[in-house]
């Protein structure tokens, strides 16, 4: 059976669960990172160096790096559709994962660590708005590219999705104004109401 070590608050465990949810994957989910512990012991570090979540392992096979989890667990068991066969399709797919890791994250983050990590006394907004100006034309990017698709490759879900997805609904849970991007409302009204996501979306952010 797959293990999945790594707690729900982590937007990056969410990727891996929703993933192997809409997989249809049994699974064993063990808290772990921040108040449960468990990454700094050495039976941990021996699986993942870096004492970071999530971690896997499938039948002795062990990885980690959450959107490379992602590709794995889409090429092993949803090869077809939800990780596409074809290349291009495919490379499309890889290329959006990315550009949430490098680009969509590195701008939401910090809006994130300041209203959810840090003490409200400590909070600094001017950083909180420097995030949100960073990650709007970024998210308005992500808008007009679903402006003709209904998720990002196009008519079913894909590995694409779940990353930017996760992305997105940490975003959207900040208590801060932002425009409406009436596509990526569309898109992410969609997914939040997939059976997969169950128990993803559904818990606060910490």
């Amino acid at each position: 059976m797959l293990k999945i070590w790594g707690r729900l608050t982590s937007v990056n465990v969410r990727k891996v669960v929703w993933a192997a949810q809409e997989l249809g994957l049994a699974f064993e989910r063990v808290d772990a990172g921040r108040q449960f512990g468990i990454v700094d012991t050495p039976a941990y570090r021996a699986l993942n160096p870096n004492g970071l979540v999530p971690t896997i392992e499938d039948e002795g096979f062990v990885l980690w790096e959450s959107n490379t989890i992602v590709r794995y667990l889409g090429a092993r068991y949803g090869a077809g559709s939800f990780y596409p066969d074809d290349l291009r399709r495919r490379f499309d797919a890889e290329r959006w994962m990315d550009w949430q890791q490098t680009r969509l994250n590195t701008a939401c983050g910090p809006a994130f660590w300041q209203w959810i990590r840090t003490a409200p006394e400590q909070r600094n907004m001017a950083i909180i708005a420097d995030s949100v100006a960073k990650a709007q034309p970024l998210l308005a990017v992500l808008d007009a590219h679903l402006a003709e698709r209904a998720f990002m490759l196009g008519d079913s879900l894909t590995i694409a999705d779940i990353p930017m997805g996760c992305e997105v609904h940490r975003w959207y849970a900040l208590p801060q104004e932002r425009p409406a991007l009436a596509n990526v409302d569309r898109w992410f009204a969609a997914l939040s109401a997939r059976p997969g996501v169950k128990g993803v979306f559904d818990i606060p952010l910490s």
